[in-house]
């Protein structure tokens, strides 16, 4: 089992097994800014890559007005990687997807 680094990666991780959707927990690290020396001056390591999907999924559990550094760096890695999906995910939205496929399965 991954340790994770925060509580909703846990339960998002538990959504996906029992819904039997592969995962791996944060396989990849884009660069996406350099110095002139060439050291990594920025970089995003999302928290998820859905292999299936050919997805990556961030999960932040910061309120909205707090996430702009994660939109900033998903931006500049569209910029860089057009072809790399991302999709960030709040904690609500976790909430909200486990009630709904908890409910369809009962």
């Amino acid at each position: 089992m991954a340790e994770f680094a925060h509580p909703s990666e846990r339960e998002l991780s538990l959504l996906l097994d029992s819904y039997g959707v592969q995962w791996e927990y944060e396989p990849t690290t884009f660069v996406l800014e350099e110095d002139s020396e060439g050291n990594v001056a920025s970089a995003f390591t999302p928290d998820f890559y859905l292999p299936d999907f050919d997805t990556y999924v961030e999960v932040t559990t910061m309120r909205q007005p707090l996430v702009t550094r994660k939109h900033r760096k998903i931006r500049k890695l569209a910029e860089l990687r057009p072809e790399v999906r991302v999709k960030l995910l709040y904690r609500r939205d976790i909430m909200r997807l486990d009630a709904k496929y908890r409910l369809a399965a009962a």
